[in-house]
């Protein structure tokens, strides 16, 4: 297995980190990541293969599990009750009433909403030039979710701090004071959801929260602390990903002058700059995964940035091309953890991009834009626009 050093915090990596994978992937469909000190699937073959065997999942083996420190406490016992670090049955069972309440009905019926709310977002922008991403792409998907959920718009920019403050424990650049906003961020919005849960059990509406509480399977409930974890996962991990993504489809789509929004610019806009580059699994038995050995308690990284530049499953990988159909892009994952927001994230970005481009035909960069130093995440600082 080819080992290789690169940091994830080098400014050269963190603006275009593609020519690393194609390095890497040239060698191999695995790599060893020295500075993760754990293998990576590279190719899109290896890494949709990780994502989807069941000899992997994302809950630590029992031995294998992560002693976190005191400090640390209040956030990892909000994660623990987390669908997306789970194994069934407990995975099985939680997405299964999640999805009860999360249905494609209730989505595709948001539309008319998230369409008249980014025209009004796009009709209240300062004078030009403006930032793009603090201006519509932020707010939009943290007032979509804000009203899914069932809590007043007035809520959505504590949501979004609480939201950046949480996801920022992924990141590579991760220190002791990122560690302690987090904890505050869940504490502030695991208390903020206590009272809201509260109200709905008393005032149930028509919304999420109100539908979560009522969700049945088999005469079973989500408990307190499993709702609590869910609506801040489906905050969490939608809204940060949303706005990567429209941030990173628009500098792509504004640079080649595309206009036209249709389901495949959007499924492309996915594909080429996804917003999610590494997702971790826990190795369960000891394997061999295109032709190395793994062995149990071993993670593996899946590089979903690395498998949609894939050229042996996408013809000029690094070309942005609509029209393509085959095969599926990783950035939604795969395999049980398939994410359980796709379709609200697809509905979101294909509205949005419309109507930027109905509202401001002829938007152009203001200035190139710069990706942040967020990895495993991949989002640019700002997109500053004109027109």
């Amino acid at each position: 297995m080819k080992h290789a050093a690169q940091s994830p915090t080098d400014p050269t990596f963190v603006q275009n980190p593609y020519p690393f994978y194609d390095r890497m992937r040239a060698a191999g469909d695995v790599f060893w990541w020295d500075d993760y000190d754990m293998p990576c699937a590279v190719s899109h073959a290896a890494v949709m293969a990780a994502l989807k065997d069941r000899r992997m999942g994302r809950e630590a083996p029992t031995e294998m599990a992560p002693n976190h420190a005191e400090h640390l406490k209040p956030f990892y016992d909000i994660e623990a009750h987390s669908m997306l670090e789970l194994e069934p049955p407990r995975h099985t069972r939680l997405r299964g009433l999640v999805l009860r309440s999360f249905t494609s009905r209730r989505i595709a019926a948001l539309e008319p909403e998230i369409d008249a709310l980014a025209r009004d977002l796009l009709g209240n922008v300062p004078d030009r030039p403006f930032d793009l991403l603090k201006q519509f792409a932020q707010p939009l998907p943290a007032i979509v979710i804000a009203r899914l959920i069932g809590v007043p718009d007035s809520a959505a920019p504590d949501l979004l701090r609480w939201s950046n403050a949480m996801v920022a424990m992924y990141q590579a650049c991760r220190t002791r004071a990122v560690e302690d906003a987090a904890v505050a961020a869940t504490q502030e919005f695991k208390a903020f959801l206590e009272d809201v849960l509260t109200e709905k059990r008393q005032k149930p509406a028509d919304d999420l929260i109100s539908a979560l509480l009522a969700a049945e399977e088999d005469g079973d409930r989500l408990s307190k602390d499993e709702l609590t974890t869910t609506v801040i996962l489906l905050l969490n991990a939608g809204h940060e990903a949303t706005v990567h993504t429209m941030g990173n489809g628009v500098k792509a789509l504004l640079e080649r002058d595309i206009r036209s929004i249709t389901p495949s610019v959007v499924e492309e806009v996915m594909r080429f700059d996804p917003p999610l580059h590494m997702f971790t699994r826990w190795v369960y038995e000891d394997i061999d995964f295109f032709g190395h050995s793994l062995n149990r308690g071993q993670q593996i990284a899946c590089l979903l940035g690395a498998a949609n530049r894939d050229p042996a499953a996408f013809d000029d990988p690094n070309v942005f091309r609509p029209e393509r159909n085959k095969p599926a892009h990783a950035a939604f994952g795969g395999g049980i953890h398939f994410c359980v927001g796709a379709p609200l994230a697809r509905l979101e970005l294909l509205v949005g991009l419309r109507v930027l481009s109905e509202t401001f035909p002829n938007l152009t960069l203001a200035e190139p834009p710069q990706y942040a130093d967020v990895f495993h995440f991949h989002g640019l600082k700002s997109l500053r626009v004109t027109s």
